[in-house]
């Protein structure tokens, strides 16, 4: 819904007319601007108090001071005083929908995204339909986030030699895929091929890191992305106390007896060295992957899911209760603490790391999941400001796209957020929305609860 223009009233003329103020002399003209709000522009922690910004044609063309700039008439207004406006959040491991979800399906799933304020998603389960999708949304045929997109996973089940993997790597690099997605089961020498096959090629590649490989090779080959702290565990494990076989996703806790403590310092020092990306999804992990709580606890506090089709929601319950039933919940408990206090080591070393949470996965719904995320950040003793970067101004700077987004700056696209609080005394405040604005197009917060509703009913909830 569109706010009245701020427009000078009779009795704001009387009060200029006795001298006693006046309207600013630069005039900007726009489709949008937010008046009176507290920016946070996060290039570093600072607030911009009683600023005017404002947006046409999908990027933000002015930032300043309410004294000095005032929206031109015929832009519409968004009246922002007390609130503070923050960028768009980036989902740095999403699941997009490909060819055999329905229309419906797909574009609740974007929603989801947006309305929690997510305006980038690195798609990280590749499809060819994928760059139809994100043509609509960039052409502004649908809604939903800024797309960049990962390549069908290469993983030990679908390729078993290094020539294929070298050409799976030239055919995804040729249809414009802007990552390779790496999965476990690679052969060392597989995974080799891949990794200078992309290298030639000029293609990042990341995500899972192959047992057989490890974290140590995969830092020095190059790997720009280590999803779901893969492999950290398993490299805080003397030579002579690793197993013949390794266990696979979510068997670390094989190992937790087995850990030397002292190798943590230089697995951290490795990981910051290499400069790759850490995109830790805690809370999945922790909840549908180790087995740590059972599906009715975490139904109980996670609303969100009657966002979901209610056979997806079953099919988590089950997963999860699956996983209960075949570990045990102590050693899933001391797995998660460790998880923990590895991504705390990375933090306090410097180490890049990126917001992502794997959804939609195991009880980890589109964008509710990165409030959640960040929360997690926060109890292992994590900065709010520094939680905010790890989900706005850090994914800019990992796609080398610094002056695009992840800021709020004039030039940069107009993916921002609004909420009513500050997130800088609260990471808690960043659900505390009064909008979202997504490529120049405003969604009021009255909207997007409006549009959530209806996808609850659609789904039986």
């Amino acid at each position: 819904m569109k706010q009245l223009r701020l427009g000078v009233s009779a009795a704001l003329v009387a009060l200029m007319t006795l001298g006693c103020g006046r309207r600013p002399d630069t005039q900007i003209a726009g489709d949008t601007a937010f008046v009176g709000v507290n920016v946070i522009p996060m290039d570093s922690e600072r607030v911009l108090e009683n600023q005017v910004v404002v947006v046409a044609d999908g990027r933000i063309v002015a930032i300043g001071s309410s004294d000095e700039i005032d929206p031109a008439d015929g832009v519409d207004v968004v009246e922002a005083t007390g609130q503070y406006l923050i960028p768009g959040l980036t989902e740095m491991h999403g699941h997009l929908p490909n060819a055999q979800a329905s229309e419906t399906d797909t574009q609740n799933l974007l929603f989801l995204y947006v309305a929690n304020g997510v305006t980038t998603v690195r798609g990280m389960q590749g499809h060819p339909s994928q760059f139809e999708l994100r043509d609509r949304i960039d052409r502004g045929v649908i809604a939903g986030p800024q797309l960049f997109l990962g390549s069908v996973a290469i993983s030990g089940r679908r390729v078993s030699a290094p020539e294929q993997a070298a050409q799976l790597v030239r055919e995804y690099q040729m249809q414009g895929y802007d990552l390779i997605k790496t999965l476990e089961g690679l052969s060392l020498e597989t995974y080799d091929a891949l990794a200078r096959t992309a290298q030639e090629v000029g293609i990042p590649f990341g995500g899972h890191v192959p047992d057989e490989v490890g974290l140590r090779h995969a830092l020095a080959s190059g790997q720009v992305s280590i999803d779901h702290l893969d492999n950290f565990v398993e490299a805080l494990v003397p030579k002579d106390k690793q197993a013949d076989e390794w266990p696979g996703i979510g068997g670390e806790g094989a190992f937790v007896d087995r850990i030397d403590d002292a190798r943590l310092p230089e697995v951290i020092a490795a990981t910051v060295d290499a400069g790759a990306w850490v995109v830790p999804t805690m809370v999945l992990w922790e909840t549908g992957i180790l087995g740590t709580r059972p599906a009715t606890a975490v139904l109980a506090e996670r609303p969100e899911v009657q966002y979901m089709p209610p056979e997806t929601v079953e099919r988590w319950t089950r997963a999860v209760e699956d996983v209960l039933a075949s570990s045990d919940v102590e050693t899933a408990r001391r797995l998660a603490a460790l998880r923990r206090t590895i991504l705390s080591a990375l933090y306090e070393a410097g180490a890049n790391i990126v917001l992502g949470t794997d959804s939609p996965q195991t009880f980890s719904v589109p964008g509710f999941s990165v409030h959640r995320e960040m929360q997690l950040y926060v109890e292992i003793g994590m900065a709010p400001h520094d939680v905010l970067a790890i989900g706005t101004r850090n994914p800019a700077e990992y796609f080398g796209a610094s002056e695009e987004f992840g800021t709020v700056a004039v030039g940069h696209r107009a993916d921002l957020v609004l909420l009513t609080a500050n997130p800088l005394d609260d990471i808690a405040n960043v659900q505390r929305r009064a909008g979202v604005m997504v490529n120049g197009r405003w969604l009021p917060e009255a909207e997007i609860q409006k549009r959530l509703e209806a996808i609850a009913v659609l789904y039986g909830n």
